[in-house]
């Protein structure tokens, strides 16, 4: 190992060293912490997120990036050191051109929104959270000014959660999905269903904890290597691929949110726990491409818990957890978790009215981005995109625009890696069923493992060590097309509401 080598893996596990302790700070900070505790916790993250940023952009280490990538060192580096050093030198001339006390002030202003948007939505009020999602919108603007100063500021920002991906690739898909997807909801929502009145009752809290450790353990989710917790709302978090958590937001008022959620960040964690050992402490040791990333957790949660098949081994377990469920069959849970309607909170909504609300969160990130728009007419341009997409107007903030935490810490070009992560679960459900077989034998037998293992060896053990273009490419043979994805929506929809 070469010097240049060796002084660059110190540096990296500096780094791995101050984050474990800014995640582990992070994580009691949404889960246990005492109000009060806040100040403590916020110059905590501050110092220590400041610190890795200094490592991680100092002239030293900026060095040893361009020394390991000259041809003669380059040779000889392993594969997974060639992919480590190429994406940091490509990081670190990105980051080198933030001031290190506008980055120090980022950090703050995160922590701070966060807060306060977890204030507002207890209040049901905009106002509170408004100065802060303004002063995040300027300051991501000038961080990406910063860190791109040729490029379009929002493409910059997709391109950052899903490398390859901009607007224009993004409006190609996502219109190839609306143009089947909205009539088909119009004859699913013209059906006029009523809602399953059994499931209007208030179920126990301890009990939909029970429940979660069960379908975690089902799907594949390892307790020797995560942990959950509870939180206002659910996430997952990465330590290592031996320490993944998820949180959830429990409910006595809905028994069934709590189990998608628990399924949802499963699947994010499921993609973690299996990454390869050996890139542990690497630049490709978690995935940061999010729409991967969420067509892991979607598909957990949608193709395969929306399955009734997917029940049939465990639903009678579940019943004895949940006694009020003994009252509600198979044949009724099934339809409750696939009943459609159009509704007002994103994480609650069915499989295909949901791709609405993220084209809705998508279109305002644009014009956030490109149109200027200004902070205060955000809830009314949120309630008109809602009326546009859904036909229905939120009555108050906290069903419209206060209900996600994601922009409250800048995350914007997060939201269309939902969508894109859906229409990547109708290619891979093809390829399942290609290799492995009916999907819905294999649910119905309670082999469903057999999928976890397969997308453990087509997807998580590389972290993010290959592209989402290279992952598609590799796992589906194609280019990414809404096609299978619509198919699917569509018969299962049409025979579920006879269509």
């Amino acid at each position: 190992m070469s010097e240049a080598l060796k002084r660059y893996k110190e540096i990296i596990a500096e780094c791995n060293n101050l984050s474990h302790a800014q995640n582990t700070i992070y994580w009691d900070m949404e889960t246990i912490m005492p109000k009060e505790g806040f100040k403590g916790h916020s110059d905590s993250l501050t110092y220590l997120s400041t610190e890795v940023f200094k490592k991680t952009t100092s002239d030293e280490f900026y060095e040893l990036l361009k020394t390991l990538n000259t041809k003669e060192e380059f040779e000889k580096l392993s594969d997974i050191d060639k992919y480590c050093v190429k994406e940091d030198l490509k990081d670190i001339e990105r980051d080198r051109r933030v001031p290190a006390d506008f980055f120090e002030s980022f950090v703050r202003a995160q922590n701070e929104a966060g807060v306060a948007w977890q204030d507002a939505k207890k209040a049901n009020d905009f106002s509170i959270f408004a100065p802060h999602l303004k002063t995040m919108i300027d300051m991501t603007k000038r961080m990406v000014k910063y860190q791109y100063p040729d490029e379009d500021p929002y493409d910059a920002l997709l391109d950052q959660y899903e490398e390859g991906m901009t607007r224009e690739a993004y409006d190609k898909v996502f219109n190839e999905l609306k143009e089947g997807l909205v009539p088909l909801i119009k004859k699913i929502t013209a059906c006029n269903k009523k809602e399953n009145s059994k499931f209007n009752d208030t179920f126990s809290i301890p009990a939909e904890k029970e429940t979660e450790k069960l379908l975690l353990n089902y799907i594949g989710f390892s307790f020797d290597k995560g942990t959950t917790g509870e939180t206002e709302h659910p996430f997952t978090m990465e330590f290592s691929s031996k320490d993944v958590r998820v949180s959830n937001h429990f409910r006595e008022d809905d028994v069934t949110d709590p189990m998608f959620s628990a399924i949802h960040e499963g699947g994010h964690a499921i993609f973690e726990q299996n990454v390869s050992e050996e890139l542990d402490g690497t630049t490709a040791g978690s995935c940061k491409y999010l729409g991967l990333h969420e067509s892991q957790s979607r598909f957990y949660e949608n193709i395969l818990g929306r399955n009734k098949n997917f029940w049939v081994p465990i639903y009678e377990k579940i019943q004895e957890i949940e006694p009020k469920l003994k009252a509600v069959s198979l044949d009724e849970f099934y339809e409750k978790i696939n009943f459609v309607k159009n509704s007002f909170i994103r994480t609650a909504a069915d499989e295909v009215t949901y791709c609405l609300h993220i084209i809705v969160r998508y279109e305002i990130e644009k014009e956030i981005f490109l149109n200027n728009v200004d902070v205060d007419s955000l809830p009314k341009l949120w309630n008109e995109k809602m009326q546009e997409y859904l036909g229905i107007t939120p009555s108050c903030p906290a069903e419209g625009i206060l209900q996600d935490m994601h922009w409250s810490d800048g995350s914007f070009g997060y939201f269309p890696t939902y969508l894109l992560g859906t229409i990547y679960d109708g290619m891979y459900l093809e390829k399942i069923t290609e290799e492995l077989g009916d999907i819905d034998v294999i649910l119905k037998e309670g082999r469903i493992l057999e999928i976890t293992k397969w997308l453990n060896e087509k997807i998580h053990k590389y972290g993010s060590s290959r592209k989402p273009k290279e992952v598609i490419k590799a796992v589906c043979g194609k280019e990414v097309s809404a096609q299978p994805i619509l198919k699917y929506f569509t018969e299962k929809y049409t025979k579920l509401y006879n269509l």
